[in-house]
């Protein structure tokens, strides 16, 4: 933290200059602070006399204050809650408010200044918002301090509200962009010596702002990485063995290297060939034209029935590890007055940007560069550098944002080493490599396949006895990172089940619990899908619940509370949702409830779901009430839009799968691949309860509950557990 108030001054480069013709200068936009992509840039005319007050703010001479952003947005909000967080302690007016994006580049060489750049598992406000605050206060001290220099008056005479300065003795007044220049020779304080604000004094942090980068979506300003130009660029597309683990046998450039536009057709690794062209339309109808020999390895024989068998094999195995192991569970429940088992099932489920996987790269001799919609700008900076042969400190990530994220583009960095590869062909010439739909979906990191086991007893009064969930899966960390599996032991894919607070931990105990994992990994990749394993154990736990409930003869929310006396938050969220919804109300003729309660990314949250299903099994959710206790609230709008995107992500689900045949995926476009409508979406309430005494996630807690909220209200419904997705395995379809 002692580099965190790092003062200087950098070049700038405006944004115009840059999209229309600066960008192909190359070489100087390492060492410029004010990235020509960025909201409302700092990068202006006359920028000069801008000045740097500490790494996170930027005061211009109009007092507008530029705040820095080391996180991604990729639509959560996460920029202007950031910035709300700063703007809370910089005091300043917030209609005077502009953000930047910073690069990998500049963080490495301030020796990361600015902290971590990765932005997943709902921790970029979470994990970020002490040290982002301390910036935005220390900023506030030096600007203060220059004031009372210039007058030579205590500066704890001085006052500040909305970037104006007031000495209450003398009446005199400044406001910030006149000290800033002053203000930036000052040594900063300790951060660690600063004291923050009270939530309860908050302003701006807290509030529903409208978000600072609406305008420009609205009125077309927005740049996004596949919207990138530059003088010279040239357009590229790829085609991967369509069975992951295949490879590239050979290819026929003759028959289309004649074709239009087309500049160069090349492998670009053992499984991968690219068409590069003067546009992309031109360059895909030019790869869609090449024959291609694929070997298509051990995997090619794969489909789904083959999987479900490797999966269904582990829940009886004798190589699952118990994380959860209280009592003794299995003869609990043997011995049980009644006694259910039940086998749930989920399926792969991709990611389904709105923005496909994309990049542009330009390799020069001295420099290689990347603009990029990534998660993690930092691990983009170490593919680009291990790709391009050029250091670090000769590298640069421009974080454009991004249309979607979902994790698909946190950790795998296979974007940015095709687009490397590609731009090796063409030495200081800008390529943009940007996936067909067909390629995004048939290539994803996956949604990892899961089935669980679920066992569970009750006496005869109706009591819980025992209750048992093994888990039987596919690993991410055996794919992504193989080292956080320990004796072949993966807790990850127990996430949300786990008995440890602060994280994903489980919303009920007893004396006699077991949950068990047993590893089953399958040819194709997975990654974290908003989320990692926590929105399928939460269905399994959640939906299985409300079976127990049934078996014993009780009130699926009375009987989940008696389970819950040691966890008062979870238990809190869930009598908040159901209270809101009515719980045990009347409702309409035809339309039943549903509930569920889960803990995830440092948050709890529930919701109540009402269905109606008609006799052709046509499923419509009408309404869905959440509350989640995240701690502290930075932006009440924004954290409901999440919620509400949760919804409409979490229905996909419902839906649509991503299924194999002959080891390649069978959904390759929308045509086939379902996204929730619009007119599907259901009315959509959410209490959030702020409790002030911690920071939880927002992004990825209530979509573990949104799905098996509305599967139990299609049980109650129908009278029939749903425990296989999608709902057309039941016979249902959402409308």
């Amino acid at each position: 933290m002692n580099d965190l108030m790092n003062p200087g001054q950098a070049p700038k480069i405006s944004r115009r200059k840059f999209l229309v013709g600066g960008a192909a200068a190359g070489s100087g936009l390492v060492l410029g602070f004010h990235l020509p992509f960025g909201i409302g840039s700092a990068a202006a005319q006359g920028a000069a006399a801008d000045a740097e007050v500490n790494i996170w703010v930027v005061v211009k001479p109009d007092d507008t204050c530029v705040i820095r952003i080391a996180r991604a947005e990729m639509g959560q909000g996460t920029l202007t809650g950031l910035a709300q967080l700063v703007a809370e302690e910089l005091e300043c007016d917030w209609k005077k408010v502009s953000t930047e994006q910073i690069t990998a580049g500049q963080n490495l060489a301030r020796k990361r200044a600015w902290g971590v750049m990765s932005t997943a598992g709902s921790r970029g406000i979470r994990e970020s918002q002490d040290y982002v605050r301390r910036g935005g206060a220390a900023a506030r001290m030096m600007l203060l301090q220059a004031a009372a220099n210039e007058w030579g008056v205590p500066v704890g005479e001085l006052r500040v509200a909305n970037g104006v300065i007031t000495h209450s003795g003398s009446g005199r007044s400044t406001s910030y962009g006149k000290v800033a220049g002053a203000a930036a020779k000052l040594t900063p304080p300790d951060p660690k010596s600063i004291q923050l604000k009270a939530v309860k004094d908050w302003k701006i942090a807290g509030k529903g702002l409208r978000r600072l980068d609406t305008a420009d979506k609205l009125n077309g300003a927005k740049v996004y990485a596949i919207d990138l130009k530059m003088p010279g660029m040239l357009h590229a597309t790829v085609k991967d063995c369509p069975v992951y683990g295949g490879k590239l046998l050979s290819f026929d450039e003759s028959k289309v290297i004649g074709m239009p536009g087309v500049k160069r057709v090349m492998k670009i690794n053992d499984s991968t060939v690219a068409v590069v062209a003067d546009t992309w339309w031109r360059a895909k109808k030019a790869l869609d034209a090449l024959p291609i020999v694929w070997d298509e390895g051990p995997h090619a024989k794969v489909n789904s029935a083959s999987i479900a068998k490797h999966l269904e094999s582990g829940l009886t195995s004798s190589d699952a590890f118990a994380d959860i192991d209280t009592g003794d569970a299995p003869k609990a429940i043997a011995a049980s007055a009644k006694k259910i088992e039940a086998v749930y099932s989920v399926p792969f489920t991709s990611h389904t940007t709105m923005e496909p996987m994309n990049c542009t790269v330009k390799l020069s001799p001295d420099k290689s560069e990347i603009w990029i919609p990534t998660q993690n700008a930092e691990a983009s900076l170490a593919a680009l550098s291990s790709s391009s042969g050029q250091p670090l400190e000769k590298c640069e990530v421009y974080v454009m944002d991004l249309g979607g994220g979902f994790g698909r583009r946190i950790g795998n960095q296979d974007v940015v080493r095709q687009g490397v590869a590609i731009a090796k062909a063409f030495p200081g010439i800008p390529v943009k490599m940007v996936w067909s739909r067909e390629e995004d979906q048939a290539h994803d990191f996956y949604r990892p396949i899961a089935q669980a086991r679920m066992a569970a007893g009750v006496d005869d009064k109706g009591n819980l006895t025992g209750l048992h969930i093994r888990v039987s899966g596919q690993s991410i960390n055996a794919f992504a990172n193989p080292a956080a599996i320990k004796d072949g032991k993966d807790r990850r894919q127990l996430q949300g089940l786990w008995p440890q607070p602060h994280d994903a931990q489980f919303g009920y105990t007893h004396a006699n619990l077991r949950t068990e994992y047993a590893m089953r990994n399958t040819h194709l990749p997975v990654g974290p899908w908003r989320g990692v394993n926590t929105n399928q154990n939460g269905i399994f736990s959640e939906c299985f619940m409300d079976e127990v409930a049934k078996l014993a003869g009780r009130d699926p929310l009375e009987f989940r509370r008696a389970l819950m006396s040691e966890r008062p938050k979870h238990l809190g969220v869930l009598n908040a949702a159901a209270e809101k919804a009515g719980w045990g109300k009347p409702l309409p003729k035809g339309v039943f409830r549903g509930i569920a309660q889960f803990m995830g990314y440092g948050s709890y949250s529930a919701a109540v779901a009402e269905v109606s299903v008609s006799a052709k099994g046509e499923v419509k959710v009408h309404r869905c009430v959440f509350a989640l206790d995240c701690g502290n609230v930075v932006n009440p709008d924004q954290t409901a839009a999440q919620i509400e995107g949760s919804v409409a992500y979490g229905m996909t689900t419902l839906q649509s799968e991503i299924s194999v045949a002959n080891g390649r995926i069978v959904e390759t476009n929308f045509h086939n691949f379902r996204v929730m409508k619009i007119a599907e979406m259901p009315k959509v309430e959410v209490i959030l309860p702020v409790t002030g005494d911690f920071w939880g996630g927002v992004g990825e807690p209530t979509i573990c509950v949104v799905v098996p909220a509305i599967l139990n209200a299609i049980h109650a419904a129908t009278g029939k557990p749903v425990r296989s997705l999608p709902l057309s395995k039941q016979g249902l379809t959402l409308v």
